[in-house]
């Protein structure tokens, strides 16, 4: 029984680290020896959608960096895993916590910042302030461009934390209401339920396509 609505996400730390959070590395359970031997239907599927990423955040990058589209995959398919991962039952859901989010978007937001002013100083200048500023609104808009290329690494792991958050605490609380309930209301809370978790499985996709996207963006405003 739980002692309040937040402890569905309480890491329960152990000594130094918990166990709980071993559940980040699920994922790779989902990646059978097949995938590493010899071609499968699972092989063929998982290649496919890498490649069709792949061609996509092509697109979003400047030409000659083609090469750089495998570090968004990798977080896109780590972060995929482990929104996936839980949604099972009795199995820690890590992107639901800012140390998992906040880990991998501050790496990946300092890289390209500081790839950009040691490199293209006068284009990470140009940045601060759109083509077509008044010369009087222009101190504004450099502060202004300034906070929201700040806020960029918190906004990313807000953003996903948030919505992994939102839906697993709207679940649980659906389904500690199912035990006071007469049989009908009961049939609906279960059809409610597996409708939210078809929501939910939609959602761990589309956000974790999110941040890659959006980390891509990122990275190409800086060459």
């Amino acid at each position: 029984m739980m002692t309040n609505l937040f402890s569905i996400f309480d890491p329960s730390s152990i000594f130094f680290t918990s166990l709980n959070w071993l559940s980040t590395f699920l994922g790779i359970l989902m990646i059978p020896t097949m995938y590493w031997l010899m071609p499968s239907r699972y092989h063929i599927f998982w290649n496919n959608i890498l490649s069709i990423l792949h061609k996509e955040f092509k697109v979003l990058m400047p030409l000659g960096s083609s090469g750089s589209t495998f570090i968004f995959i990798s977080s896109f398919s780590m972060i995929l895993f482990n929104n996936f991962m839980g949604l099972f039952p009795y199995i820690f859901t890590s992107t639901s916590h800012l140390t998992l989010t906040l880990s991998l978007a501050l790496p990946l937001w300092l890289c390209f910042m500081l790839f950009g002013w040691i490199n293209n100083t006068q284009h990470m200048f140009a940045h601060l302030v759109p083509q077509g500023t008044p010369s009087i609104l222009m101190p504004f808009m450099v502060c202004i461009e300034t906070i929201s290329n700040v806020i960029r690494p918190g906004t990313l792991a807000v953003r996903l934390t948030a919505n992994m958050i939102a839906g697993h605490l709207l679940l649980t609380l659906l389904g500690n209401t199912g035990s006071s309930m007469s049989l009908i209301l009961l049939n609906v809370l279960i059809i409610t339920q597996i409708a939210l978790l078809i929501l939910e499985s939609a959602v761990a996709i589309i956000q974790s396509y999110v941040f890659a996207v959006l980390s891509t963006l990122y990275s190409s405003e800086v060459n």
